[in-house]
């Protein structure tokens, strides 16, 4: 089997909850070998996070970000726990944590000192408000004082969170970004160490969640004005929200002028489509509410099929509102994966990745680790 693109890449992974531990997953499905290191007795955060838990005890949360992992057990405060982790850290290409600022120096396990000393060693930090601040980083508090609650919910209703922690997923996502270009540059270096600050990745859930707002940003920052909230609506396009038709609502994102002429056409309205006050977006933004209550009024006179078929047809953009555990089992199909598979391993891994382990149990590696280091990937596989 052709060897995955991170084979042979050690990382040590010493963050929880979510955004590191997703980190280190992708790197993980992408074939690096993770050692998960948590703390005696509870672990990480997320295994108490239920229900539902399956029958093994995990927790559903923790599973969804843990596979491709072994797990060892170790109490910093113990001199040979202690020890055991630097060795690991002087032999891995890549470490990833989240604790708050001093926490791991004060326990012997010092960033800045372990750079100096393994030239070729990449550095993760994950933190919240800062990479000096002391506030823990929890992604509903991140939602809120980062914009994105203000701009999520109906205009007249209450700010509203997402209802994933996608603060926390795309902070993830920033970090093993950040770990993949060190890794680039690092090669391309070839025998030549690069400084520590260059091996140094810092990524903090307050930064990538402001960079995601995007549009919006420059929204306001063009504009002048705050940000409003849209609900399902859009607030630089139209039609680009949610309808209800006459058994469930859908989505229809028309994004471009030309989708706007196909779409009228499609649903029989082609006076809209003709209508020369209407043929750009400029145009039915000015109209947004006429146009919206037109297209409410048709919409909801047939089934979400109906129109769905229809507007595929003609290459507009669209969708029926599916439950999460529809979009699941329609992702799992496509992956030929049965539920089973899936409920032990978490949904199929981006990139081509393989599942190679299961979530592990609560330090299930620590005598082979204790025994063997990073060897024990190759007694495990």
């Amino acid at each position: 089997m052709e060897p995955l693109p991170l084979s042979g890449i050690r990382v040590l992974d010493l963050s929880r909850v979510l955004a590191g531990p997703l980190c280190t997953m992708m790197l993980g499905d992408l074939g690096a070998s993770v050692l998960k290191v948590e703390r005696p007795g509870l672990g990480d955060d997320t295994r108490g996070w239920g229900p539902p838990f399956a029958d093994d005890g995990q927790s559903a949360y923790f599973r969804s970000v843990n596979r491709n992992k072994l797990s060892l057990t170790a109490d910093f405060a113990l001199h040979d726990d202690r020890d055991l982790v630097l060795a690991l850290i002087a032999e891995a290409d890549i470490v990833v944590e989240n604790f708050l600022p001093g926490s791991l120096a004060r326990s012997g396990i010092d960033a800045d000192a372990l750079l100096a000393a393994c030239p070729r060693l990449i550095w993760c930090t994950i933190a919240g408000f800062g990479v000096d601040s002391l506030r823990p980083g929890y992604d509903f508090v991140v939602q809120a004082e980062s914009g994105w609650m203000a701009i999520a919910g109906e205009p007249l209703g209450d700010p509203i969170k997402s209802g994933v922690a996608m603060v926390d997923v795309t902070t993830g996502k920033d970090a093993a970004i950040g770990i993949l270009a060190a890794l680039v540059a690092r090669e391309r270096a070839g025998g030549v160490a690069l400084p520590p600050e260059r091996r140094r990745v810092q990524v903090t859930l307050q930064s990538s969640a402001v960079a995601a707002l995007v549009n919006v940003a420059q929204n306001t920052l063009v504009s002048g004005r705050e940000a409003e909230r849209w609900g399902n609506a859009h607030a630089n396009l139209v039609p680009y929200q949610l309808f209800r038709a006459a058994d469930r609502p859908f989505v229809l994102a028309v994004g471009s002028d030309a989708q706007w002429v196909a779409a009228m056409r499609a649903v029989g309205r082609s006076e809209l489509a003709d209508d020369p006050t209407l043929r750009t977006n400029a145009g039915r933004l000015q109209q947004r509410t006429a146009v919206v209550t037109w297209l409410a009024e048709l919409f909801v006179t047939r089934p979400a099929d109906q129109w769905i078929a229809a507007l595929t047809a003609a290459g507009v953009p669209c969708g029926v509102v599916r439950s999460a555990r529809e979009a699941v089992l329609e992702q799992l199909r496509a992956h030929d994966l049965g539920i089973t598979e899936a409920a032990r391993t978490g949904l199929p891994p981006l990139w081509n990745g393989r599942v190679r382990f299961a979530p592990p149990q609560h330090g299930e590696h620590s005598v082979t680790v204790r025994e063997n280091g990073w060897h024990a990937f190759a007694r495990a596989e």
